[in-house]
């Protein structure tokens, strides 16, 4: 199998990113994968440089991005609604993973602020929005009591838990 090439962030067609059906979906994801290569690139040249570092932070967004926002949302995620990110990390993160933990969903959201304010700098994405986003991304302390409280749910509890903070319509 042929490596993945990064995409040319200044040549992007924020279109291409539209999901509409599962083969826009598979596409999609494989522009995905190529996006975070150069987003990756830019933040070796421009960012932490610390090619460990930058691993963390791009796998972070790509879990967030391509298991959540594509595959679970079907979104464009060069105009993401802000309102993603506190989706996912207060309620989808948590019920779809085995050992949902405040560290390693702090990773995840490193990862995602860092992709956010690397597509603004390229002028992919609106700077109010990856600014937003990046907000979304600060409220661990949010985020760490909805895990504390998924953990204490009791009885028919889950349903009062899932209303703080739903889904997006369609989402389980």
């Amino acid at each position: 199998m042929a490596a993945h090439q990064p995409l040319d962030l200044e040549r992007i067609n924020p279109k291409e990113f539209d999901v509409g059906s599962l083969d826009d979906e598979l596409r999609v994801d494989e522009l995905c994968t190529r996006l975070l290569l150069a987003v990756r690139d830019r933040l070796l040249t421009d960012g932490p440089g610390d090619p460990l570092v930058v691993g963390e932070l791009c796998q972070g967004a790509d879990y967030f991005l391509r298991e959540f926002v594509i595959a679970e949302c079907a979104d464009n995620l060069l105009e993401l609604p802000p309102e993603r990110v506190r989706q996912f990390a207060g309620h989808w993160y948590i019920v779809r993973t085995l050992e949902p933990n405040p560290k390693e969903l702090a990773a995840i959201l490193g990862g995602v602020a860092a992709c956010y304010r690397t597509l603004a700098a390229t002028g992919l994405v609106d700077p109010a929005r990856a600014e937003a986003i990046a907000a979304g991304c600060a409220d661990l302390p949010f985020y760490s009591q909805r895990i504390a409280d998924f953990w204490a749910i009791e009885g028919d509890g889950f349903d009062r838990w899932r209303a703080v903070c739903p889904l997006p319509a369609g989402q389980a």
